[in-house]
């Protein structure tokens, strides 16, 4: 019996059959496939959390906030879109991640590593180790120093939810940063702690994307970040801009020398701009040779064919002449 459709992990008893078109040879993932998988556990009893242990927990309220979701769905689909080719779907993170399989499968994907592990994990024993290994080669590859992960082996297993969407966004970030993934992603979340005279509960907001991404914040100026550079650079850049500047001045028989004082009364900036949009400027319209700061301070005002050419500048009056006109 072939496989009709990609694989699913959602539902673990269903078959994974080979591709081959009536060979209906079940391959070793069906037996993985049919194991029974540890269940979701709600919030403990009492005498279910070891005493000084904490648990997180995440309500329902959290579970139903639109960008929790959507981070879900982004992460599910670059996950599905990197293991097509395998024939693998996830439908579930908080389902389909715990054992190490898809996460086997996909560090193989993104790093173009092989790692020296099962294949098949057929016990709840040989899964923990199997995750291990993996998280120990994933937990590599970030650079992340231990103190700063914010998941483990134990929360992944268990389907810590929060762990695995922190472990997640951490692989896109390192191995596909421009994944649009929804920013400030935070959410309430119920930590539980056994105590010695019971259960304790307390609320607090977990941060699971970054605040802001660079296209939140204010554009920097270009000039102000150029004048934070060291000084030889400065320089490199000016040289760059002369070059450019005596390119587009040639035909008029012009060159630049010096930034700073060949552009301090403002014509030669006028040229350049009348060579790059294409318009001859009427001569009469400004002084080539100013000589007092009235004459320098007379420029016309810039535009072309109705367009402002300088973009906050106004209207122009007079307008520069297209040599093409009549």
């Amino acid at each position: 019996m072939p496989l009709s459709s990609p694989t699913s992990y959602k539902n673990r008893p269903e078959a994974y059959l080979s591709s081959g078109a009536g060979t209906g040879e079940m391959e070793p993932e069906s037996f993985y496939n049919l194991l029974q998988r540890p269940k979701v556990a709600g919030p403990p009893a009492e005498e279910e959390l070891p005493q000084g242990e904490k648990k997180k927990y995440l309500p329902p309220t959290s579970r139903g906030d639109p960008k929790f979701e959507e981070l879900q769905k982004v992460l599910m689909e670059w996950i599905n879109a990197k293991l097509l080719p395998e024939h693998i779907v996830v439908r579930s993170l908080e389902e389909d991640i715990f054992d190490g399989l898809i996460l086997h499968h996909l560090f193989q994907t993104l790093t173009g590593l092989k790692l020296e592990v099962e294949e098949m994990a057929l016990t709840a024993p040989s899964q923990r180790r199997k995750l291990e290994v993996v998280l120990e080669a994933v937990n590599g590859s970030l650079q992340v120093g231990e103190q700063q992960l914010k998941w483990s082996v134990a929360t992944i297993f268990s389907k810590d939810l929060l762990a695995t969407l922190h472990l997640l966004v951490a692989l896109a970030k390192r191995f596909q940063p421009d994944l649009p993934l929804p920013t400030n992603v935070q959410v309430e979340v119920i930590t539980m702690e056994s105590t010695k005279s019971g259960l304790k509960s307390e609320k607090s907001v977990e941060q699971l994307t970054e605040c802001s991404t660079e296209k939140d914040q204010p554009t920097k100026d270009v000039f102000d970040e150029l004048f934070k550079l060291a000084p030889e650079k400065v320089n490199t850049v000016k040289e760059a801009i002369v070059n450019f500047v005596n390119q587009k001045l040639d035909r008029l028989g012009l060159s630049v020398q010096n930034l700073d004082n060949q552009f301090a009364d403002g014509v030669f900036l006028l040229l350049l701009i009348g060579q790059l949009e294409g318009f001859f400027l009427h001569l009469k319209e400004f002084y080539l040779t100013p000589t007092s700061p009235a004459e320098m301070a007379r420029k016309p005002q810039l535009q072309a064919g109705g367009g402002s050419c300088l973009g906050a500048v106004g209207p122009l009056n007079p307008p520069m002449s297209d040599p093409a006109s009549p």
